[in-house]
């Protein structure tokens, strides 16, 4: 199901299709395909490849550089980048911060970023989260002290998604107190090189190293490089969090999942040499997750329809609908994978899968994506933060 009652569509989407099939680097889909990690360069290319056509930033509009789609138009965009399996961007620039700085930065802080976010010579990082605040993004205790010009920042932040590639990160800091712990909240961008920021590694589940904790010791960061108005940082934040929490849907990449599972299905033998697709306690499953998948598909559009109308309790209710149906999906992959799911593998090069020829080469990454998908529904706002926005829409009713 998509956008196609729109009759101008069906020749976009020809034109997405033939560039993924024509004009966009085929060993990065193949990369993908065979389970490599991807590097910061094989990223730079990807992203590099979208901006060729001007396609990087599908949500922004003409003036900042992006193409100004509406959202039938992203919607078409992202099913075909998807179906295509194409890697995703790393969201941190061009979703996240990206539309902060274009919708509440000044000239000249729009002049000195999107520029090079769109050419990805600049990768940023997240820094909200914090080690002792949990879900409760208010509660943080980063302190930003006004110095002259500068703001002086310590504190830590933690899990911060590729902050080991990032030339910037933003950051929420507590630039006074307030009785509010909402207020007294700023954004402020802060240069990765600056002295006193030190990144440290987090390994995760998967044994894959995404995450970082980034401290921060006596760094000075310039006020010119706040976000918006000091105190204000809150309301930045809440609204890149709505943008944020709409990118987990990836619609088509769930269905192109349920085609490699049902062919999975068919194709691997049970104990009793029928094929696994024969149980009729799997075939169950693997319906409930299409017919979910497909619920969450009508969800997103009308959704993405709405636009600005669309109310926070339509995204938290989309966001905790999707992150559980990537977590099913990746329960069916081990499923499926059995013992061999057990079998970690060093995943940094196309020759992984010649040092275990017995392994199905679904099975090692099934498993990583099945322990990172675990955090799904803690990151970018719990299940349970998610449940409290929904029941505090409801409330006001």
């Amino acid at each position: 199901m998509g956008f196609e009652f729109y009759p101008e569509l069906g020749a976009f989407r020809d034109e997405v299709r033939s560039f993924f099939e024509n004009d966009y680097p085929q060993d990065l889909i193949a990369r993908v395909k065979a389970g490599v990690i991807l590097s910061r360069q094989d990223q730079v290319r990807n992203q590099q490849a979208l901006q060729s056509r001007g396609w990087l930033a599908i949500s922004w509009p003409r003036e900042y550089g992006g193409p100004g789609w509406d959202a039938a138009h992203r919607h078409v965009f992202e099913e075909e980048a998807d179906r295509a399996g194409a890697p995703a961007i790393v969201p941190m620039a061009v979703l996240y911060v990206g539309p902060v700085i274009y919708t509440f930065g000044n000239e000249e802080q729009k002049r000195r970023w999107l520029p090079s976010i769109l050419d990805s010579t600049e990768f940023w990082g997240q820094g909200y989260g914090e080690p002792e605040a949990g879900s409760d993004l208010a509660s943080l205790r980063m302190t930003a002290e006004r110095d002259g010009d500068n703001y002086v920042l310590n504190g830590s932040k933690i899990w911060t998604s590729y902050g080991h590639w990032a030339d910037w990160i933003f950051c929420l800091a507590r630039t006074s107190r307030e009785e509010r712990k909402q207020d007294g909240i700023s954004f402020l961008c802060a240069e990765m090189s600056s002295p006193g920021i030190s990144v440290h590694p987090i390994i995760s589940l998967d044994g894959i190293h995404h995450l970082n904790r980034v401290d921060f010791d006596n760094v000075r960061v310039p006020v010119s490089q706040r976000i918006g108005d000091e105190g204000k940082g809150w309301h930045y934040a809440t609204f890149l969090l709505q943008g944020e929490r709409l990118s987990y849907a990836h619609i088509a990449r769930k269905r192109e999942d349920m085609k490699l599972l049902r062919q999975l299905a068919s194709r691997l033998p049970g104990d009793d040499g029928q094929p696994l697709i024969h149980s009729p306690v799997l075939a169950a499953k693997l319906a409930a997750c299409e017919i979910e998948v497909e619920t969450l598909g009508i969800s997103l559009m009308r959704t993405l329809s709405a636009g600005e109308a669309a109310s926070p309790a339509q995204v938290s209710a989309l966001k905790i609908a999707a992150t559980q149906s990537a977590q099913r999906i990746s329960e069916l992959f081990v499923e499926l994978a059995g013992p061999q799911g057990a079998v970690f593998a060093e995943r940094h090069g196309e020759g992984w899968q010649a040092a275990m020829p017995l392994v199905e080469p679904f099975a090692p990454p099934a498993m990583a994506a099945y322990l990172f998908e675990r955090a799904q529904t803690i990151y970018g706002g719990a299940t349970e933060v998610q449940k409290n926005i929904i029941w505090r829409m409801l409330d006001r009713q």
